[in-house]
């Protein structure tokens, strides 16, 4: 499985950790490749990946981390694709423990022990994401934000239109896998301490983390959004059309409204599913 694999290493001025782990990862196995993806970095990123033995893939400005892999994954040409944060959190010995799964596994991600995850509000936040996603998909899902992934490649490229620029990779890639009904492990990880300083904002990255965790449900499984938002709407419209008939005798605007609401909410949420089911049809 190493020798088939390409490790793709998104990075943004991380002078004081790339050169490291580029050099442990090539330790811990025969890689097909070690790529570097250079986000436009201001430091010596680049020149460090290189002198570690890394192939470094240039991009003239930053646009982002999700696009570094992108990149890394249009340029990989193993059959496996291993992601790896370039910051340091992620031991090399455990990528030999995740790609040794995908004999059996489409995706495997590295999932993070609560306690090594940095910050309370970063495990509450993290938390929060896994319970939504959790429900979404109908399956536990104990780390749905973890960078540190392993991955068929063709699968990727599969869903590489779907992935944002941004921090949101993992979270896409995350649902989609789950959701086309590819299989997918997760596999406890202790994560180590950052090198450098996070780029990731709790408040903004968080909103968006949670925005495209519903946009990517409502385009594989959209009734799983509208369906409860429909349910809720005719109960409240009903229940309050029964108080305003024994206490008042007669049936308010406000719950037909609410009722009639819930009926357009219910087929626009069919109809989104019949798309969402033609998204699927000739798949390989």
């Amino acid at each position: 499985m190493v020798e088939s694999t390409s490790v793709v290493i998104p990075a943004f001025n991380e002078a004081a950790s790339i050169g490291s782990l580029v050099t442990n990862l090539r330790a811990a196995g025969h890689w097909h490749e070690v790529l570097v993806i250079d986000d436009g970095s201001t430091d010596e990123t680049a020149t460090r990946a290189a002198a570690a033995g890394a192939r470094v893939v240039h991009h003239p400005y930053n646009k982002g981390n999700g696009a570094a892999v992108k990149s890394g994954i249009r340029r990989a040409t193993g059959t496996f694709v291993l992601i790896v944060d370039a910051d340091g959190q992620h031991p090399a010995a455990d990528a030999t423990r995740l790609v040794a799964h995908l004999d059996a596994y489409d995706l495997v991600v590295g999932a993070r022990m609560s306690h090594t995850q940095a910050g309370a509000a970063r495990r509450a936040g993290n938390a929060f994401l896994n319970w939504i996603a959790s429900y979404l998909t109908e399956q536990p899902i104990p780390d749905l934000t973890s960078g540190f992934r392993a991955a068929r490649r063709e699968c990727l490229l599969e869903f590489l239109h779907l992935l944002p620029n941004g921090f949101s990779t993992p979270t896409t890639t995350t649902l989609a896998f789950m959701k086309a009904g590819y299989s997918v492990r997760f596999v406890p990880i202790e994560a180590g301490r950052r090198q450098g300083e996070s780029k990731i904002r709790l408040g903004a990255d968080g909103v968006g983390f949670l925005l495209i965790l519903l946009k990517l449900i409502t385009i594989f499984s959209p009734l799983r959004i509208f369906l409860p938002i429909s349910a809720a709407s005719f109960l409240v419209g009903a229940g309050y059309a029964l108080w305003t008939i024994v206490t008042q005798s007669h049936v308010t605007n406000s719950s037909v409204l609410l009722i009639l609401f819930s009926v357009v909410v219910l087929l626009v949420g069919l109809i989104s599913e019949q798309i969402s089911s033609l998204r699927f049809e000739g798949r390989s």
